[in-house]
């Protein structure tokens, strides 16, 4: 059998930092910010901010409450062992039916574990290019 997946929070600004450096996604009322550590450890960081315009500290902590059962639910099974992650409230988070905030959620760490070149495309050809000529 495999071990349970290990946690740690981020606690430190160097390390919100670094995760900013690498690739983030925005869905609904949340944006998620991933980087891959590549330090050989299998643990996933974990941190979560809200900005004051997400509300006050009533409301940013509440934010921060709900997108942490959030990660709790989802992070097991679609997080990436190695990574780390910042969630970031947005001004919806509070409001947002529990529902749909789980599938934000889910539906962003599904994105951030597929690399870019993986994804479908959804740019139209140039204008012009996507007739063709008789």
């Amino acid at each position: 059998m495999s071990d349970p997946l290990q946690i740690k929070r981020l606690l430190r600004r160097p390390q919100f930092l670094a995760a900013a450096k690498g690739v983030s996604e925005a869905r609904g009322a949340v944006v998620i910010q991933r980087l891959e550590r590549g330090d050989g450890s299998s643990h996933i960081g974990l941190g979560f901010t809200a900005t004051r315009k997400v509300g006050g500290a009533v409301v940013r902590n509440r934010a921060k409450r709900r997108l942490r059962e959030a990660a709790r639910a989802m992070l097991a099974v679609h997080g990436v062992p190695g990574s780390d992650y910042v969630f970031i409230a947005r001004m919806g988070t509070t409001e947002r039916a529990w529902d749909r905030l789980l599938d934000d959620v889910k539906t962003t760490l599904t994105r951030l574990a597929t690399p870019k070149a993986d994804r479908p495309s959804n740019a139209r050809a140039p204008s012009g290019q996507d007739r063709q000529n008789p």
